[in-house]
């Protein structure tokens, strides 16, 4: 009977402490897992990670300043990020700024290419980013503190916890990180003289198992910052933002005997402060409450046919100065179908009907197939209907929201190469979106800026990734690297859309040997267009850029008890001149020092 128990509690674990949706329903998709030493590597910053670790293109307004990605040449709006399996972009704006995210507090960070509407609702048509953490009931105490110090004055406090028997785990992260931020424009006698921020975090994560069946769990995430509003080479600025978001959800787990179920019930908040003069206490702001109940099941049908049906409900509720007191009501039923007759082929079939308040939701589809072809070689092909519906700012900002907006409809097809060999793997995609009633914000006919569906987009291009590892004796090596091709242009121009490179790459190089690590990093990123007639120059496009990082780490103590570590990053190492979005340099070479205790 004990062995029993305990099997059950196993059994559940695996299952409990995992993305279903995201392990079990994308075989035929490209998912990319950032480990734990990729994150070490970028602590402070979550743009940074990504920005040398994949091909997603980053518009960043000054280092630590709103951050927007592109994934796949689509917009920041089209690439959601999940928490825990649910949705935290903003309602507000559509994206996600990243660099209101930290992402030392997380134990993975998983990319997943492709249409993505079907689980994760509006948003996800380039692909989706998913923030997680897990919780192990395998005894231990574990506790991690770092210090670190840098250029412009930038110091980052880390205290990490973790502690578990067989009933209870829990984890604590707490951040702290602030910088002057002033650092030199090369080439030039300014600096940047309004960019100091200043940030601190909680995530605390708690699970207890009820039962042999039955598990709860408490996910909490905090987040505060001040930033101030870096100007331009040509215009200083006095602005200055204030963020504050937090994320609680609380979620049982039923592993019943025909089906194991998943009950979320979440509050989550965002709330902005805008000075435009941060010397006055004048200010406008926005403020959207999120309530969602969402429950899911995982029911076999047959040893090699799996369904999940999906039902969920969304409110939300805005208030804020420039567009009133907006509501929502989202009600979504999905269903996922897996099916894998032998072991070289497998199948997902998925639907998803959204009933939203105010305008009319598509019917969504998605497929995907895996198919092995040997041991080494695999084939992976995956098409989607996605959308994204507008936001409280599209629909009812003033001056200039539009309530006649119908949401944005995507097509999507992917089709992928993995080659796995020994210590190396290669991913070869190809891909392609077309989007229609594109949401797009300009001029009207009194003067002020408005949204519309006016456009009509297509995607395409080419992504490579090569991961190789190789151990000798003590010496390790790993290479990972990344490169995209993108097209993406307005169907009517055909123009490239700006802000989207033609070309992106990044290499990390790393090497360690008992107590002593070393990497390097090296980013290209080719010209943008920064105007729809694509011309090239100085004040319609942002010219091609290549800048590295390097780094060292030596562990001063290492028992079975304790470690200490220290190192010391170089970023920009070549001292590089560059700007990822116009008249916005980035900085100059900087160093960081840090050093870290577990125990």
């Amino acid at each position: 009977m004990a062995q029993t128990s305990t099997d059950s509690i196993q059994r559940l674990d695996e299952v409990v402490l995992s993305d279903v949706k995201l392990q079990r329903y994308a075989k035929g998709f490209k998912v990319t897992v950032l480990n734990d030493s990729l994150i070490k590597k970028n602590r402070s910053s979550f743009t940074d990670l990504l920005r040398f670790n994949s091909t997603l293109y980053f518009k960043e307004n000054g280092y630590g300043m709103v951050s927007s990605p592109s994934f796949r040449g689509t917009n920041a709006s089209q690439t959601a990020v999940i928490w825990n399996g649910i949705s935290i972009n903003s309602q507000l704006t559509g994206q996600t700024d990243f660099n209101t995210i930290n992402t030392t507090n997380f134990n993975s960070v998983v990319i997943r290419s492709g249409g993505g509407s079907v689980q994760y609702g509006s948003g996800a048509i380039g692909g989706s980013i998913h923030l997680n953490n897990t919780l192990d009931f395998k005894n231990h105490f574990n506790n991690t503190v770092s210090l670190s110090y840098g250029s412009y004055e930038t110091k980052n406090v880390n205290y990490l916890s973790s502690y578990a028997n067989e009933k209870f785990s829990v984890n604590i992260g707490l951040n702290y990180l602030d910088s002057d931020n002033d650092y030199k424009y090369l080439n030039t006698d300014e600096r940047n003289t309004n960019g100091a921020f200043t940030n601190g975090s909680v995530n605390a994560n708690l699970g207890y198992i009820v039962s042999d069946k039955d598990v709860l769990k408490l996910y909490h995430q905090y987040f505060v910052g001040e930033r101030e509003f870096s100007g331009t080479v040509s215009s200083q600025s006095l602005a200055k933002y204030d963020d504050e978001n937090f994320r609680t959800m609380l979620e049982w787990s039923r592993n019943g005997d025909k089906a194991f179920s998943k009950l979320k019930v979440a509050h989550l908040q965002e709330h902005f402060k805008y000075f435009g003069n941060k010397n006055t206490e004048n200010y406008t702001f926005g403020k959207v409450n999120t309530y969602l109940i969402n429950y899911t099941a995982d029911i076999d049908l047959l040893s090699h046919l799996k369904l999940k049906p999906i039902v969920a409900y969304n409110y939300y509720q805005g208030s804020g100065s420039s567009f009133g007191n907006p509501n929502r009501k989202e009600f979504s039923t999905t269903a996922l179908l897996q099916y894998k007759p032998n072991n070289k082929w497998e199948y997902g079939f998925n639907l998803r009907q959204d009933v939203t308040s105010g305008f009319e939701s598509p019917l969504l589809f998605s497929f995907d197939v895996a198919y092995d072809v040997s041991k080494y070689y695999k084939l992976k092909l995956n098409g989607s209907k996605n959308y994204r519906v507008p936001t409280f700012n599209d629909l009812y900002w003033q001056q200039g929201g539009n309530l006649d907006l119908v949401p944005e409809t995507s097509y999507q097809v992917d089709l992928g190469q993995e080659i796995t060999y020994k210590n190396a793997k290669l991913n070869l995609n190809a891909f392609y979106i077309n989007t229609t009633d594109l949401i797009q914000w300009q001029p009207n006919d009194t003067g002020f800026w408005s949204p519309d569906n006016v456009a009509k987009t297509q995607n395409y291009g080419i992504e490579a990734s090569l991961d190789i590892t190789k151990h000798i004796n003590a010496h390790q090596f790993s290479l990972q690297s990344n490169y995209a091709y993108t097209v993406s242009e307005d169907l009517e121009s055909k123009k490239q859309l700006i802000y989207v490179p033609y070309h992106k790459a990044n290499i990390n190089l790393a090497y360690s040997y008992k107590r002593m690590s070393f990497f390097f990093q090296h980013l290209f990123t080719g010209e943008v267009f920064t105007t729809t007639d694509n011309l090239s120059g100085p004040f319609s496009s942002v010219d091609a850029y290549e800048v590295s990082n390097s780094g060292v780490n030596y562990q001063l103590l290492k028992t079975n008890s304790q470690q200490i570590d220290v190192s010391l990053k170089v970023n920009n190492l070549f001292n590089t001149a560059y700007e990822n979005v116009a008249f916005r340099p980035m900085p100059d070479r900087n160093f960081n020092f840090q050093i870290q205790y577990k125990f």
